[in-house]
């Protein structure tokens, strides 16, 4: 069975899509990643209407990306907080990917808005692909992939 003889309704990439692929999502992660945790924060940085900020933050929290952490500021009612999980963490490569793309073809004049860098040494951070053998970065000619145990054909 060939790549456009199989079914892509077990594909990773069209499954995470399924939970993170709209625009407002990625900018929410975006936001989290970078330390906003609270609801107004997040309205007032991205520029969203509450509707659609609210459904997006039950999404993520559903999938297990986000949890909610209570929090209540003297003279007001308790409020929640949206914290990375483990599972929401994990996106952060794709985030920095995301950037390092937008960086190389669609960056303003002005350059960057966060500059990256590797804490010890203060090196640029970007993101590779690289084997589980720890070679070093592969480019797609150097890659070989193989329909998975999970290929079906297509109905």
């Amino acid at each position: 069975m060939e790549w456009l003889e199989a079914s892509t309704e077990n594909c990773p990439v069209q499954r995470t899509l399924d939970v993170v692929g709209e625009k407002w999502t990625l900018l929410i992660l975006r936001d989290a990643v970078n330390g906003v945790r609270r609801f107004d924060d997040f309205r007032r940085h991205i520029g969203l209407s509450e509707a659609v900020l609210s459904d997006r933050l039950r999404k993520l929290t559903s999938a297990g990306i986000l949890k909610t952490v209570a929090y209540r500021e003297p003279g007001s009612r308790s409020r929640n907080e949206y914290r990375l999980t483990r599972k929401g963490w994990d996106l952060w490569p794709v985030l920095m990917a995301l950037s390092q793309w937008g960086e190389a073809y669609a960056l303003d004049e002005r350059g960057p808005v966060l500059d990256v860098r590797h804490t010890e040494c203060d090196a640029p951070v970007r993101v590779v692909v690289a084997c589980s053998g720890e070679h070093a970065a592969l480019s797609p000619g150097e890659v070989t992939a193989r329909l998975g145990p999970g290929a079906r054909p297509r109905s």
